[in-house]
């Protein structure tokens, strides 16, 4: 009979109850109980996130001011403090090292932690998985949702049964029945796209898997596919990846204010983000040479992927590539966001191309590390191109992918 004491392997996942929002109502007790909306700035016109009051009137995430205020009148719109929602979730990871040091950040409100071989030090792995969450409330103040299995699939399935404040486990010999009957949507990695190819092929419910064989997932979908298939069951086996990758790509985008036609709007917003891709890569010791420079009408994005002459980190080669696309593909539409990636972005110690080293890219490079400088002590685009001084009043928010530690620790 399996030991209900120690488990092969087991599996937490830590999830934040409306992260942002439960930040706002334990910093400001008026709130407590309280419809509340985060948005970027009290000019902010999109919903970032929401509590689970506001949530009660079918307010979600991404939702427009208006038409939640109309659902609801009693909102009340708070604006975005990113800086204390990373410093919190910070604190909150860093309490979680403390009890079991195999974790996996998965954004800013959520990681996954391996407590397998922590487990007979708690006596099990409930008592671990307690010990887990009781760090996070005295990390923070706040309350959050767990769910235990015997993979990571399983275990943020079963985090988000019984939210808030909720305590899921689902033993490892319980995981395939468990999700048999659960629509293989409902899993994380299973979007729109998949889903669509498992119907085409008969699966809707996780239970369906059996019948499929890993071998049209794995042509379909490669190393992903044969992964879905033991996802499904109960049995992925995925390992935790506590290490932060190198980014695949380093972007910027704004929201503007909507049918924009203006050139000279156009040209400020472009600049702004073409400064803020330059600086973060020069961070982090950077470059690029592929770009992709975008604007959003209404019918769609309009843009190109474009090329540098050569690798590069300089915001203002950047820009003049973001002009040469704007003159390409714009004509005279009314744009509502624009954005710039880097797409090929690797470590600026690989370029060692002779080109490179001229006299006026050594200046250049002095130039920018002195404006990194003052702008890193002095707060943001202190120093900047003087177009800049009409950039967009929106603070900035929270990166998705923000990480406590390593490349991705960034405010966007």
């Amino acid at each position: 009979m399996t030991d209900p004491h120690h488990w092969q392997r087991a599996i937490a996942l830590i999830d934040m109850n409306a992260f942002f929002a439960s930040v706002e109502q334990r910093d400001f007790p008026s709130l407590l109980g309280q419809p509340v909306a985060i948005t970027n700035g009290m000019r902010g016109s999109c919903i970032i996130t929401s509590s689970y009051e506001a949530r009660a009137f079918g307010i979600r995430t991404g939702m427009r001011v208006r038409e939640a205020l109309r659902l609801c009148p009693q909102l009340l719109q708070r604006p975005a403090r990113p800086k204390v929602y990373a410093k919190v979730s910070r604190n909150i990871m860093h309490s979680l090292v403390s009890v079991c040091p195999d974790i996996e950040v998965f954004s800013v409100d959520e990681a996954f932690i391996d407590i397998t071989s922590c487990q007979k030090l708690y006596g099990s792995p409930e008592r671990a998985a307690r010990k887990l969450k009781q760090a996070v409330y005295e990390a923070s103040g706040l309350l959050c949702s767990l769910g235990l299995s015997g993979d990571k699939t399983t275990a943020k399935y079963a985090a988000k049964l019984n939210k808030p404040d909720g305590f899921t486990v689902i033993a490892p010999w319980q995981a395939k029945s468990s999700l048999q009957q659960v629509p293989v949507t409902e899993l994380c990695g299973i979007a729109r796209g998949i889903g669509s190819f498992l119907a085409s092929h008969g699966v809707y419910v996780c239970g369906d898997m059996e019948k499929l064989p890993i071998s049209v997932l794995s042509r379909r979908f490669g190393n992903l596919g044969r992964r879905i298939w033991y996802m499904c069951q109960g049995a992925d086996p995925d390992p935790l990846h506590p290490d932060v990758a190198a980014p695949k790509s380093i972007g910027h985008g704004k929201v503007m204010p909507p049918d924009t036609r203006d050139r000279g709007v156009l040209l400020t917003y472009l600049q702004h983000m073409c400064s803020k891709v330059g600086t973060r890569m020069r961070r982090h010791d950077m470059q690029a040479k592929t770009y992709w420079i975008g604007l959003r009408a209404d019918t769609g994005w309009l843009g190109c992927k474009s090329r540098l002459g050569d690798f590069s980190n300089d915001q203002q080669q950047i820009y003049r590539l973001g002009c040469l696309v704007l003159d390409l593909c714009w004509q005279g539409e009314g744009i509502h966001q624009i954005q710039v990636t880097a797409l090929d972005p690797r470590p600026a110690a690989m370029q060692m191309d002779l080109f490179s080293s001229s006299e006026d890219n050594k200046l250049r490079q002095q130039l920018n590390a002195a404006m990194d400088n003052i702008n890193e002590r002095y707060g943001e685009l202190t120093l900047s191109p003087a177009r800049l001084l009409n950039r967009s009043e929106m603070p900035n928010v929270i990166a998705p992918a923000w990480k406590p530690d390593g490349l991705r620790q960034t405010i966007d």
